[in-house]
């Protein structure tokens, strides 16, 4: 792990989690909580086993994880985020809502998992009406279902499938993110490639 060598907050923050892969270590940590290596590593496409290796390890001895011993039937070994790295949650919550407009613009090549999109999307949508009886939205798209929950007037999301979705958003993510964030109309949507199901004037109600 390299040093900036300044005494200057920032860059001591930066000498612990602002190496390459750092920081999305931590983020899957944060949506998925104790991990397995395995679980890391399928999060985290293109990452080196050995470079995963060396960052799990540097995190711990800076105290941002801790590895632990699951008991049977999983009887491997768990990393998860120390009280030090759950500090970290509302830095990951900042850049997932100061990338969100980088989002509107996809590479073909970009990776997509689905928890990623949740986790975000979890932090730009509002109910626009709280006092209606509470819905579920399920998003069909990434490598598993995303469900989109109202109760008390508060938005939730989870993996999916849905037991039963009141409406549903079926496609490529770029252009559900787009609908969702209000930068596309259900035309352009569909033009897209996204297929609506359900009640879809819900959708109206849970957008950014």
């Amino acid at each position: 792990m390299r040093s900036y060598g300044e005494y200057c907050a920032i860059a001591k923050s930066l000498d612990v989690v602002g190496d390459r892969w750092t920081l999305l270590i931590v983020r899957e940590l944060a949506l998925r909580g104790p991990s397995r290596y395995t679980d890391l590593r399928g999060g985290l496409p293109g990452i080196a086993t050995n470079l995963l290796a060396d960052r799990l390890r540097e995190l711990e001895h800076a105290g941002v994880i801790t590895r632990e011993d699951a008991p049977p039937p999983i009887a491997t070994t768990l990393y998860r985020l120390t009280p030090r790295g759950e500090d970290l949650r509302p830095l990951l919550d900042e850049l997932f809502r100061w990338g969100l407009p980088l989002m509107t613009e996809q590479n073909p090549e970009d990776a997509v998992r689905s928890h990623w999109l949740a986790g975000a999307i979890g932090l730009m949508l509002t109910d626009r009406t709280p006092d209606a009886p509470p819905v579920t939205v399920e998003l069909r798209t990434g490598d598993q279902p995303i469900v989109i929950e109202t109760r008390d007037g508060t938005i939730h999301t989870r993996l999916g499938p849905a037991e039963s979705a009141d409406a549903t958003l079926t496609g490529p993510p770029k252009p559900i993110l787009g609908l969702l964030l209000g930068l596309l109309g259900p035309a352009d949507a569909k033009a897209g490639g996204v297929d609506f199901g359900g009640d879809t004037t819900i959708i109206e109600r849970i957008t950014a």
